[in-house]
């Protein structure tokens, strides 16, 4: 949509949400959604997200779930072609997000930022970052540099690292120096422990919110806002979160469900991240934080 110097309106922003296929018609693929679907109430841990949800999921429940969620086709015998997200209640998790964070603005919280999606989503985690921190919020960037050691498709294994990018989110960098997409949740566990042991690491000043009381970290995050492990992760440490996810990552949307993540906002996570500035500007707006640019 054109660039207007203003935030859109919530029908101009549904409109485009549906053009750039954000929301509603979208290319993820059915048949992928219900292989996620299965694999979650399976217990498979690379679908669960780091979260710690009830055995008691199934593909059907799940589906279910994800119709009021997320606004997939509700007919369970659609089982091959393309799926749907409601940028109806895209919209309305999006104002949910954006009540949360500004709340973190007036509140001076320590905040921490992470994404699973660095092609597409780090402009709109960076908008937010950068927002909160003129807002005197502490982005944190704990465990910068920490690796661990993945399975590859081909054989073999690779490094990846916590890297950040200004001012502070958090994504993983492979051996290649490349950004790389990823479901786990041990980053932001690794993120987790560091500040749990008392390491100190923040991108900006210190809004005295350092935690004081006997037996908890000098530093831990009110808010996390996050994708795919990382605020899965997050979630299930008892962090207030809000994130992003698509409709074949389950997960997140189960845990809202179980009452483990505040706000999953739906939507396809992999067009063009230019396509995102007007959401990331409503985003803001709603926060408070809008500032035009």
């Amino acid at each position: 949509m054109a660039d207007t110097g203003r935030p859109p309106a919530r029908d101009e922003l549904r409109a485009h949400l549906v053009r750039t296929m954000i929301a509603g018609d979208v290319a993820t693929p059915r048949q992928n959604n219900l292989l996620h679907y299965r694999r979650m109430a399976a217990g498979n841990p690379y679908y669960q997200f780091g979260l710690e949800l009830k055995p008691s999921w199934t593909e059907r429940s799940v589906l279910e779930m994800m119709v009021e969620r997320c606004g997939v086709n509700a007919d369970p015998r659609h089982v091959y072609g393309d799926d749907t997200i409601d940028p109806e209640i895209t919209l309305d998790t999006l104002e949910a997000m954006g009540d949360r964070i500004g709340l973190a603005a007036r509140r001076k919280e320590t905040v921490v930022i992470a994404t699973g999606h660095p092609a597409t989503l780090t402009p709109v985690y960076q908008a937010v970052a950068r927002a909160l921190e003129g807002a005197g919020c502490r982005i944190l960037t704990p465990a910068a540099g920490w690796t661990y050691e993945i399975d590859i498709d081909y054989g073999g294994s690779d490094l990846r690292r916590i890297v950040y990018a200004e001012p502070g989110v958090a994504m993983l960098e492979g051996e290649d120096f490349r950004t790389h997409h990823t479901h786990d949740p041990h980053p932001m566990e690794a993120m987790l422990r560091e500040l749990a042991s008392g390491g100190t690491a923040a991108a900006s000043a210190d809004s005295g919110n350092s935690r004081t009381t006997s037996g908890e970290p000098d530093v831990w995050p009110d808010l996390a806002i996050a994708d795919h492990g990382w605020a899965g992760a997050a979630g299930q440490a008892g962090i207030d979160t809000v994130g992003f996810a698509d409709c074949n990552d389950p997960a997140l949307f189960a845990g809202a469900a179980e009452g483990k993540v505040d706000v999953v906002v739906p939507l396809d996570d992999g067009v063009s991240p230019h396509h995102y500035a007007p959401l990331t500007a409503y985003l803001l707006a709603r926060a408070g934080l809008y500032s035009g640019v």
